[in-house]
């Protein structure tokens, strides 16, 4: 994963959704389109998060310190989570207020319908590109990895960027049920259908926000690295002269880019305590040039003479 690529996923996003922030609200006003005003509401929330993930993105650079000195990249985990708390207030709770008030026969009024459709075709256009600049990171990322696509995704521990696509993805959705309950409205005459799609944007908000925030959660509390890493790193470890097995093998991700290695380490007994010094040295260099993400190896050796085991 790349700090820049995501920086620059996070602005197209950012400045998609500024923009259309203020078209979709006048055009809810004048087409009088509860939908529209969601989808307005929608784009707002998007901003805010997008204002966060920034925030994320410059506070988990800061170095170690005395009090934190496995540096600060969890922070990105925290800002998901204030993301994830913006999309259920700023988006969901108006879009399903606004879109009972509709279907129970109080909502606006409004005859510039034609505006509606250009702002979701400007809509389409721009989200859409920040939509493409999302999967096109995805993509990139897992031509790295040799996963798929939903599999990166699933497993990738840069909320940041996932946050990013999980708005992207759910903006596309949005608008087509804006669209959908504009073209009902027009056809059937009642404005049911408008405050039907308003209330599906904001349940697909609230559902949008309770994926963040789960994934948010899970990662703040120290989520170790995935199967496939954890597979690499004992392979690492048992490759090295004189190990014979791994007792306990511990991960932890403190952000996206930073991995921390404990393990209990079995050494044979003909190898003293100044070669298992240096072996140990040895596999700490090797599993940060093999995995960069590996900032911190801790390592206690024991000695116990046992069968080697055969790497993984």
């Amino acid at each position: 994963m790349s700090r820049s690529e995501t920086t620059k996923t996070v602005l197209v996003a950012g400045t998609a959704n500024a923009i259309l922030a203020i078209t979709k609200l006048v055009a809810g006003l004048l087409a009088g389109s509860s939908a529209m005003l969601a989808e307005g509401a929608h784009s707002i929330a998007d901003t805010l998060n997008q204002s966060f993930l920034l925030a994320s993105l410059r506070r988990s650079e800061r170095p170690p310190d005395r009090r934190h000195p496995f540096g600060y990249g969890n922070e990105r985990y925290v800002w998901s989570l204030l993301a994830a708390f913006g999309i259920f207030i700023a988006g969901a709770g108006f879009s399903i207020f606004e879109g009972i008030l509709t279907m129970t026969g109080h909502g606006g009024t409004g005859t510039a319908v034609w505006l509606a459709y250009a702002v979701l075709a400007l809509a389409a256009v721009l989200e859409g590109t920040s939509w493409i600049r999302a999967v096109y990171q995805a993509r990139k990322e897992t031509r790295e990895n040799d996963r798929d696509l939903v599999e990166h995704v699933r497993k990738s521990p840069d909320l940041t960027f996932k946050t990013a696509l999980f708005e992207d993805s759910a903006a596309m959705v949005g608008l087509a049920l804006a669209a959908g309950g504009l073209v009902l409205r027009q056809v059937t005459g009642s404005d049911f259908w408008d405050g039907l799609a308003s209330v599906l944007i904001g349940l697909l908000l609230v559902a949008l926000a309770f994926l963040i925030g789960k994934e948010s959660t899970g990662l703040l509390i120290g989520r170790a690295a995935d199967p496939d890493a954890q597979r690499e790193i004992r392979a690492e470890i048992l490759g090295a002269p004189g190990v014979t097995g791994v007792d306990e093998l511990l991960t932890m991700h403190f952000g996206p880019e930073q991995l921390l290695v404990a393990a209990k380490v079995n050494f044979s007994d003909d190898i003293s305590a100044d070669q298992a010094e240096d072996v140990a040295g040895e596999i700490d260099r090797r599993l940060r040039e093999r995995l960069p993400i590996v900032r911190h190896v801790f390592l206690d050796p024991t000695q116990r003479t046992v069968r080697r085991e055969t790497p993984a």
